[in-house]
C-alpha cells in the first residue's frame, strides 16, 4: 500500500512540470467527481495539464466500493491510476472560452482486492474519451466525460478547478 501511495503521489504531482498554459485561469486542471460502471460507484480524482496549445496529458485516480463476483471470485474494492491524451477543440471549432469540447485516449492500471482472502486482481485497461467542460466562473467549470474500454464504462460528472 505504501508504494502505490508514493507512485500515485509521483504521477499527480509529476503534471505540474508540464504546464504551459492555454486557458485562463491556469496551467493545470484538477477533476474530481463520480464515474458510472458496471462495478460500483467509482470517485476519482486527477489533473490535466497543457504540453501545448490544444494538448494535454493527465493522470487520475479513482476507488469504488464494489460488493459482487467477477470471473468467480468476490471483490469488495477497485482501485485504478490512470493516464490520459486529450486535445482540445476549442481553438479548432473556434469555441467561447467557457467552453471545453475535448477527445482523448486513457490507460491505465487497475487494482481489485478483497480483505476475505479471495485471489486480488490487477489488470491493464486502454480506453478513449469524448468530454466537454463548461466554466461557470473563471476558474470552475462542471465537466461531463463518456468512454469505453476503462473502468469509468459510460462516463465521468465532476468539477473541473483550473489551477
Amino acid at each position: 500500500m505504501k508504494k502505490l501511495i508514493i507512485a500515485l503521489s509521483l504521477v499527480l504531482f509529476s503534471g505540474f512540470a508540464f504546464g504551459q498554459g492555454t486557458r485562463q485561469g491556469g496551467n493545470t486542471q484538477l477533476n474530481l467527481g463520480v464515474g458510472l460502471s458496471d462495478y460500483g460507484l467509482p470517485l476519482y480524482i486527477g489533473f490535466d495539464s497543457y504540453v501545448s496549445r490544444d494538448v494535454t496529458l493527465g493522470a487520475e485516480a479513482s476507488f469504488r466500493a464494489y460488493n459482487g463476483y467477477w470471473k468467480n471470485d468476490y471483490y469488495d474494492n477497485i482501485m485504478g491510476l490512470s493516464g490520459n491524451v486529450n486535445y482540445h477543440l476549442v481553438n479548432a471549432f473556434q469555441m467561447p472560452t467557457r467552453w471545453d469540447l475535448y477527445i482523448g485516449a486513457n490507460v491505465g492500471f487497475y487494482f481489485w482486492n478483497s480483505p476475505h482472502g479471495y485471489t486480488d486482481r490487477t489488470g491493464l485497461s486502454l480506453g478513449a474519451q469524448i468530454g466537454a467542460r463548461y466554466f461557470v466562473s473563471r476558474n470552475v467549470g462542471i465537466n461531463l466525460e463518456f468512454g469505453g474500454g476503462n473502468a469509468f464504462n459510460g462516463g465521468k460528472l465532476g468539477l473541473t478547478i483550473l489551477l
